[in-house]
């Protein structure tokens, strides 16, 4: 699935300036769905740090994070991460993800978020794709649904989000290539 005029790449060491603004433009946006963290957190020389130790853990096998931007890479439209990578007889990780406000319900997330399946299944080889959210997130449950997530289950007080813990509706979806 593709979307004219996004671009999507592999976040890396360079990006910094970008992921900071970003988080910065949506901080409002993302709270209701987030950690509480400290302000430096998405300073300039936090990302730059985070995006340092995303390429070793990207070299190790462990996680890879993707941005979606504009063609100039001059913002980030929306971000999908691939994280707690498992191989041997798991082959599954977590997917997590976000849009900037204004470009939530245009089809961006989906394209991104698709591309990140894609990459977990053909590229990576692995079976399962976990994706949980919050049971008042029904854009994210919409999101899923429409990629062919299956829900598995709910878990309560499951994620510690915005100083609350918060229950997840527990989904994944299986790599289609792999048989019973």
């Amino acid at each position: 699935m593709s979307k004219p005029g996004l671009k999507i790449i592999r976040a890396d060491i360079g990006h910094e300036i970008i992921m900071a603004n970003y988080f910065a433009v949506n901080e409002s946006h993302l709270q209701p769905w987030s950690p509480l963290v400290p302000r430096e957190h998405h300073s300039i020389d936090m990302w730059k740090r985070r995006l340092e130790e995303r390429k070793i853990e990207f070299e190790a096998g462990l996680s890879v994070h993707f941005i979606g931007t504009d063609a100039a890479e001059s913002h980030v439209i929306g971000s999908c991460s691939l994280s707690n990578i498992v191989r041997g007889v798991f082959q599954a990780c977590h997917l997590g993800y976000s849009v900037a406000e204004r470009y939530q319900g245009q089809g961006y997330m989906k394209a991104i978020v698709s591309h990140a399946i894609a990459y977990a299944f053909d590229e990576l080889k692995l079976h399962r794709v976990i994706a949980n959210h919050m049971p008042a997130n029904q854009r994210s449950e919409a999101l899923l649904g429409s990629l062919g997530f299956q829900r598995e289950g709910y878990a309560k007080e499951y994620i510690l989000i915005n100083g609350k813990w918060e229950d997840h509706v527990l989904n994944s979806l299986i790599n289609p290539r792999h048989g019973r």
